[in-house]
């Protein structure tokens, strides 16, 4: 006689139910993917300023720059990376890192870095000898001409 015309409160209750369980089980997994894509993003933007650095460092008599931002604007052939620096992707406002070691202005050794997706890692120091001195343990990426790794506590 009278056919159902709707749902029940039930039936949508539980269709909420299921929505909500899916819904809390793929957002780990896209957090989890949005930090992999970082982490290709900073790895290649810290190989092309890698390579800005050995660039000066061939073009400017065998000096490494003092600081990144000697690395853009007109002055520098070939120009690699345009007016300006890239961005962290892990900060979002801030360019990447740069230490370099002690023995300035003979700078032998380098290390460019990325907070990283953990607490903010970086690169505390950097040898004479191109030991690369982390902190924040292992969450900072980065690229160095030194050799060798320290992670500090």
């Amino acid at each position: 006689m009278f056919g159902r015309k709707g749902f029940t409160i039930i039936e949508l209750l539980i269709v909420i139910a299921v929505i909500a369980i899916l819904v809390g089980i793929a957002l780990p997994r896209f957090k989890g993917m949005q930090d992999e894509g970082r982490i290709a993003q900073a790895k290649g933007e810290l190989r092309t300023l890698q390579s800005a650095v050995e660039s000066y460092y061939i073009h400017q008599s065998s000096v490494y720059p003092s600081a990144l931002s000697l690395l853009t604007g007109a002055t520098i052939t070939p120009n690699l990376l345009g007016s300006t620096l890239p961005t962290d992707p892990f900060n979002g406002t801030n360019n990447y890192g740069y230490a370099v070691d002690a023995a300035a202005p003979n700078i032998k050794y380098y290390a460019i870095y990325s907070i990283g997706p953990g607490t903010g890692g970086s690169v505390s120091s950097v040898e004479t000898n191109g030991l690369v001195h982390e902190t924040n343990g292992s969450s900072c990426i980065f690229v160095a001409n030194g050799s060798t790794r320290d992670t500090q506590p």
